[in-house]
């Protein structure tokens, strides 16, 4: 791992973003996710943020993005009012089958369970409207979530996907290795998809199915 770029957590997001084909955002920037901010503002010429009024502009924008383009809209919003906020494009994204990961600047993992700082625990306020709402509580595992957050999001029915980002955590500075570009999982055999199998089974002198869940 010693020769692995040292980075926060912020830059560490950030980069995942680029890996996974994000070219945009959209947010109501908040101080609950500054370290993210600045590691945007480093990456300017690959990377477009657009700064809304409000943070359920924000998500409609976001939502609105991944319905016309297939790949996952973003959105970035602060913790209490503007996840509320953010909380009607969730939904919308939620039934309209649309992919869309929200970011959501956390409290500090120190003040956490303290009803400090406007603290909501959004696995819960957002697990009936989403596919997948979880906290990342260590920088280090940042690729994995988003790699995660990235093919929830597209894979099967799509649909949004909420990570909450303790700000504390987005300073921290670790060594970690990049995810690899998701791939969504298809869950239909296309046309072309049939054909290869049957022509697989036809050269086979002694195939073997496995039929169940």
């Amino acid at each position: 791992m010693s020769d692995i770029e040292a980075r926060t957590g912020g830059k560490v997001l950030v980069d995942q973003l680029l890996i996974h084909g994000a070219d945009c955002a959209y947010c109501v920037p908040g101080e609950s996710y500054l370290e993210v901010l600045d590691a945007l503002h480093d990456v300017r010429e690959r990377f477009t943020l657009y700064n809304a009024r409000h943070e359920a502009g924000a998500a409609d924008m976001a939502e609105a993005y991944g319905k016309l383009t297939g790949r996952p809209g973003i959105c970035m919003v602060t913790r209490g009012p503007g996840a509320c906020q953010a909380a009607v494009g969730v939904h919308i994204a939620y039934q309209d089958s649309t992919p869309m990961i929200l970011l959501v600047g956390q409290v500090g993992r120190d003040t956490m369970d303290r009803e400090s700082f406007q603290e909501i625990d959004y696995r819960q306020m957002f697990a009936p409207v989403a596919k997948w709402a979880a906290q990342i509580d260590s920088a280090a595992r940042i690729p994995e979530y988003m790699a995660r957050a990235f093919r929830v999001a597209t894979s099967g029915r799509p649909g949004p996907v909420v990570l909450a980002l303790p700000e504390d955590m987005l300073t921290d500075v670790v060594r970690v290795a990049d995810a690899r570009p998701y791939s969504p999982s298809v869950p239909a055999l296309t046309a072309d998809d049939a054909a290869a199998v049957m022509a697989a089974l036809a050269q086979a002198k002694r195939p073997l199915l496995l039929a169940g869940g």
